[in-house]
């Protein structure tokens, strides 16, 4: 049998060079964070955070409503990690369960005012008729001041966390309305959703499984910004008598407390203090890391 002269010495092809970038597999959104250092740190401190509120009654914590007058601003001691304020309370025990009264109120008003904000602002983008109704009621309410709104709404009923989370959420629900309205007018005009117009899908589907999706980057991202600002006006609001009652311990209400000894005692204010700006440094750190890692994962998808 003859044997080709190509069967015996068979050409072996040069290798081409690596042209196109090695392709990484992604990992979700956990490799997403993974890989975001400020995503990671900032996560750190808000879970500590929250370790602390949970966890308050076992880390030697006390009444934080138990009165001894005998024990009137005391120094920090063994006794007294923090120290005492002016009705002889101790700060430690009243500031570590303040962290439980600015979490809920951030985590709530994030949850609610995201939830509120997102249903009207697909409402105004996505169906034209209701966007002028829609969007005069949010100007109207973004033409007051958060602060002064939330003040007002809170004077109008009784004071408590319940309502605190009602006033700030009134206040807050145009911002995340108006973004989410900006984001759907962009993507209506896609040329994927108006096939899916024209292919007889309903505008139901459309906005769940298409818009929704891909606004989904800058509502978290917006979300993040909403719960740190309300644990920062809850506390003014407390800092100025008009959020949680007295009787409840919370940031704002023990820097109004501390106050009237300033001079004499500044731990009792300077405490809270630093406890209420870690916990909105880390989630407003978490915020510009989300923002910074899905704008990348953005881009790499077009």
């Amino acid at each position: 049998m003859r044997t080709s002269r190509f069967a015996e010495n068979p050409a072996v092809a040069t290798p081409l060079p690596d042209i196109l970038e090695e392709r990484i597999p992604r990992s979700g959104l956990l490799g997403m964070i993974q890989r975001n250092i400020s995503v990671t740190i900032g996560l750190a401190g808000i879970a500590i955070i929250i370790f602390i509120g949970i966890c308050a009654p076992w880390l030697g914590t006390v009444d934080p409503l138990s009165i001894n007058p005998a024990m009137r601003t005391r120094p920090p001691s063994a006794e007294h990690f923090f120290g005492t304020d002016a009705l002889g309370r101790d700060l430690w025990s009243r500031v570590l369960y303040g962290t439980r009264v600015s979490l809920t109120v951030g985590f709530s008003v994030a949850a609610l005012a995201t939830g509120i904000g997102v249903l009207l602002g697909v409402m105004a983008g996505y169906i034209r008729a209701a966007e002028g109704l829609i969007m005069r009621a949010m100007d109207a309410v973004m033409s007051v001041p958060s602060i002064l709104l939330a003040i007002a709404l809170v004077a109008l009923i009784r004071p408590s966390v319940s309502n605190v989370i009602f006033a700030i959420t009134v206040a807050e629900v145009p911002r995340v309305a108006r973004l989410v309205r900006s984001v759907v007018i962009s993507l209506r005009e896609l040329a994927w959703v108006e096939a899916g117009i024209v292919s007889g899908s309903n505008s139901t589907k459309i906005i769940l499984r298409h818009i929704l999706p891909n606004a989904a980057a800058p509502i978290i991202v917006q979300a993040t910004y909403i719960c740190a600002s309300a644990m920062i006006i809850e506390a003014t609001l407390s800092f100025i008598g008009a959020g949680t009652p007295a009787s409840i311990p919370s940031w704002g209400n023990i820097m109004a407390e501390g106050r009237s000894l300033w001079q004499v005692k500044p731990l009792i204010v300077l405490i809270p203090a630093a406890f209420l700006s870690a916990t909105v440094l880390a989630v407003n750190v978490v915020g510009d890391g989300l923002r910074d890692a899905l704008d990348s994962r953005l881009v790499k998808d077009i």
